[in-house]
């Protein structure tokens, strides 16, 4: 049986073969060599032809550039006193990345430790890290004392770092906190000298240049740049001096009392800035104590009608253009009342009806000083005002000096050139009215006024005849003696010869003058050779007594007298005339 012997006849067919193409297998091999031979033509670029792109972004990643903070430069007084160091300090800084890569805030006992010794509050400071996760750096206090940082680091907190930097620190305090001024927290000078001098006293700081791996340990140092401290900067000031005219200025704050008290001293010789202060002050040591009213240096910025004190260069004036004479009499109303078109000028004081120009300025008599201003051409007047530099800076060259107002008018009535001889009209700082008598006291030799320690003295411009300016400060001497009814008797010294010259004038306000006062007195010692000039001004007394000579007057003697004697200026009682 051929049952299991089926024929398949179905046929087998073999599949057929796929012929080869060449000009596909060429194709294909073009494409790989192309792109085999435009790698090797990219990698050759890169490292032949551009490899600073790729070692730049790698050093973006790697290298870090570490600065090492400088020492600001000391200022100090003329006798190398400290008025202003940089101590070292700590800032203390977080890393809230590291910080929850290692638990987090989980140990709050130690956090709140942490934010205690900072003087922080603790649920702020914990949301502040919470709320900048992803943040690498951030600071959690500056200026940091020593022992503060030494009990941060003992916490040993993840993520918790140390900077080195710096803080100012300033020795004599409120004493010279206006002239001093302070510096920010970057260590930059914001006021006063710091600021005036903030390139000078600003070292250069270090740098570090290191190579990092992703976990930021430093793997190699690449190099290195020293740090160059700031240089120091010695100032004319003498402390001895400042610290007696601060005590006295404080003083006189409380018993007047007034609203504030300035203080300027000067060297006729040199024209060095020997004390400059104002109170009420600030201690720039603790930054709760700067308010604005207690950090102006009044000195320089403050602006004030002079009053009387501008009376010495009227006389000067008439006597250089010849209008008087020492012995010539000028009449004087009895009255004590002299009318000038609609206006009426008074004296406070009683002169006698025929008086000198050394006793008008004695008295202080407007009448006096408007007659000689009317006498003569107003040019003249303003000539001299300019030469003693009422128009101008005083050449101290601090930040927030101002000029004050000078009068340029085409047209001048009869009352406003009588007004210019008794100091109002025109605006002064106290830093240009002591410039005046700092030339005055100089026999007229005009140098610009240095708050910097001179090493040679400035020759300086003869701007006043010498003589002439002798006879004016043996005038203002006379203002001294009580006996003979002078004004600024307060101002007295025993054992010296002082020229002072005291003034009073009212405070402007929109549209006329208020009821408040400016009160000064400037000085000049010892008349027989003079070494010191010197101002006061008493903004705004509020007893009974508000006349210069009243509340200045005293000031202006305790300052000068410990000045003559710190400096041992012998004293000149019994000089008959000033030195030729």
């Amino acid at each position: 049986m051929k049952l299991f012997n089926r024929s398949n006849k179905k046929t087998q067919v073999s599949p057929k073969s796929t012929p080869f193409l060449k000009w596909r297998f060429i194709i294909v091999c073009g494409f790989i060599l192309l792109g085999f031979f435009g790698l090797i033509a990219r990698a050759a670029y890169i490292q032949v032809l551009e490899p600073g792109r790729l070692i730049q972004e790698g050093d973006a990643r790697s290298l870090r550039v570490q600065l090492m903070p400088s020492a600001r430069g000391i200022i100090s007084d003329r006798n190398g006193e400290q008025l202003a160091v940089s101590v070292p300090v700590q800032a203390v800084f977080a890393n809230p990345v590291e910080i929850f890569k290692h638990g987090g805030l989980s140990e709050t006992n130690r956090w709140n430790a942490l934010a205690d010794v900072l003087d922080l509050d603790r649920a702020k400071l914990l949301h502040r890290l919470e709320k900048n996760k992803t943040r690498r750096f951030i600071y959690l206090a500056r200026q940091v004392s020593p022992p503060m940082a030494n009990y941060v680091k003992k916490l040993k907190l993840p993520g918790i770092g140390l900077k080195a930097e710096s803080r100012r620190f300033y020795p004599s305090g409120e004493v010279s906190a206006q002239l001093i001024g302070f510096t920010g927290i970057d260590g930059h000078g914001l006021d006063g000298i710091e600021k005036t001098y903030d390139g000078w006293l600003t070292g250069e700081p270090g740098r570090r240049t290191v190579r990092k791996d992703r976990y930021g340990r430093v793997v190699e140092n690449i190099s290195q740049k020293s740090r160059q401290p700031g240089k120091p900067l010695e100032l004319s000031i003498d402390q001895r001096i400042q610290a007696i005219a601060y005590r006295a200025a404080k003083e006189g704050v409380m018993d007047i009392p007034a609203t504030s008290v300035s203080i300027a001293v000067s060297d006729v010789r040199t024209g060095e800035i020997l004390a400059m202060v104002n109170a009420p002050s600030f201690n720039p040591n603790d930054r709760n104590d700067r308010q604005p009213y207690k950090m102006r240096n009044r000195v320089i910025t403050d602006t004030f009608e002079p009053g009387s004190t501008v009376k010495p260069f009227v006389v000067y004036t008439a006597l250089k253009t010849g209008v008087v004479n020492e012995h010539t009499l000028i009449n004087i109303p009895q009255s004590k009342h002299f009318r000038v078109g609609s206006k009426v000028i008074t004296d406070v004081s009683r002169i006698e009806p025929l008086a000198t120009v050394q006793r008008i300025l004695q008295k202080s008599s407007n009448i006096g000083v408007s007659k000689l201003s009317l006498a003569m051409p107003v040019e003249d007047i303003l000539d001299t005002y300019r030469k003693v530099g009422f128009d101008e800076p005083s050449g101290i060259n601090l930040i927030g000096e101002t000029t004050g107002h000078f009068p340029n008018r085409y047209r001048w009535s009869d009352i406003g050139r009588a007004t210019l001889a008794y100091g109002y009209g025109i605006s002064l700082t106290p830093i240009q009215l002591l410039h005046a008598y700092t030339t005055l006291g100089a026999y007229g030799i005009k140098r610009p006024l240095s708050i910097l320690k001179t090493e040679k003295v400035v020759p300086g411009e003869q701007v006043l005849d010498p003589k002439i300016a002798k006879k004016i400060l043996l005038m203002i001497e006379s203002v001294t003696d009580k006996a003979g009814g002078g004004g600024g008797w307060r101002g007295a010294i025993p054992g010296y010869r002082i020229g002072v010259k005291t003034g009073t004038a009212k405070k402007a306000i929109a549209g006329g003058y208020g009821n408040d006062y400016f009160s000064y007195t400037v000085g000049v010692a010892p008349i027989s050779h003079p070494r010191l000039a010197i101002v006061v001004m008493v903004n705004e007394p509020k007893g009974d007594k508000f006349y210069g000579g009243a509340v200045a007057a005293p000031i202006l003697s305790k300052v000068l007298g410990g000045a003559l004697q710190i400096l041992n200026v012998p004293p000149d009682a019994d000089t008959l005339k000033i030195d030729k």
